[in-house]
This record gives structure tokens, sequence and C-alpha cells, in this order.
């Protein structure tokens, strides 16, 4: 995990949630922990790592993920025992 993995960990568990958020940086942090991402219909996603899935869209037409999306992702990487 480089240092661009970490601040994007990081801001995905800080309070308030952040609406800031690339969703590339996200699926780049998923990638860099071991996990895979598989292209679905349209903008959808499914993301696994280590048995747990999460489905979901990427964001359009802007970049940013939406404070649901982080708080998703949070529980996700929460799940697994990832803890910044």
């Amino acid at each position: 995990m480089n240092t661009k993995h970490r601040k994007t960990l990081k801001a995905i568990f800080d309070k308030p949630t952040s609406a800031s958020i690339v969703f590339s940086d996200i699926e780049a942090l998923v990638v860099a922990l071991g996990g895979g991402i598989v292209e679905r219909e349209g903008s959808r996603i499914k993301i696994s790592i280590q048995g747990e899935q999460w489905r979901c869209h990427r964001p359009h037409p802007g970049k940013e993920a939406k404070r649901y999306q982080v708080e998703e992702i949070r529980e996700l990487l929460h799940r697994i025992g990832v803890i910044p």
C-alpha cells in the first residue's frame, strides 16, 4: 500500500463522512488490498475482497463517491478487518 492508498483509507474512515473522495481512488485501494473489481452492465461494478462483496454504481457525471458509498465501503473494510 502506498501513501495515496493510506490517505484514501484515512479519508474513508474520517468522520463526518466525506463526499469528496474520488471513486477511482477507492477502487485502487481495494486492488492494493488484494481485492478484485468486476465490470457489470453500464456503470455497475462488483467489488470482491476476502470473500465479501459490494455491488454499486460508479458515480456519474461526477467522479466523487457519494456519502452513502463511502459509508458502505467503510463497512466492507471494517468487516474484513481493515483498520486505519
